[in-house]
């Protein structure tokens, strides 16, 4: 959207795009291609995000959908990048996890980096987005993130052995 466009209707039109796009997934009953990030800072820390149009109170990965073609590692790092204005480096795709979204699934890749910058929310599609040490998260950290973050650590503990 134009810097002009007032951000409360571009929130609203964010809103109202999402529960159109969701109405056409659970119609559909294909499962849908996405992208999820554990980006960590160089203290460890994750990075979440509040979005402004899907349950606003919940801290969430970053993350979207995934292009027709594109890599999950291509995909966290474009929209970390989007959302965050951060950058993704030392990037991996290690795992992939269906999750049923309430009469629609969602086929999420998971891909594990570090971030590089200061975190900086939009206020149109995000409203916060912040580091957060992995044993202190947020009281509204959305249970799939959790589990998300659940299942990188398991990876990461396989590969120190």
């Amino acid at each position: 959207m134009p810097a002009w466009f007032p951000s409360s209707w571009h929130r609203a039109l964010l809103r109202l795009a999402h529960r159109l796009r969701v109405a056409w997934w659970r119609w559909r009953r294909a499962p849908v291609p996405g992208c999820m990030v554990v980006a960590r800072d160089a203290q460890g820390r994750v990075l979440l995000v509040r979005h402004s149009y899907h349950h606003s109170h919940a801290w969430m990965l970053p993350g979207g959908g995934l292009a027709r073609g594109e890599s999950p590692v291509a995909t966290a790092a474009r929209e970390l990048a989007e959302e965050t204005g951060c950058t993704l480096h030392d990037a991996v795709h290690f795992t992939d996890h269906l999750r049923d979204r309430g009469g629609w699934l969602n086929q999420i890749a998971l891909v594990a980096g570090t971030a590089l910058g200061s975190p900086r929310a939009d206020g149109r599609e995000l409203l916060e987005a912040a580091f957060f040490p992995i044993d202190a998260l947020p009281e509204t950290t959305s249970p799939a993130t959790r589990e998300m973050i659940a299942l990188w650590q398991d990876h990461a503990r396989r590969q120190q052995r």
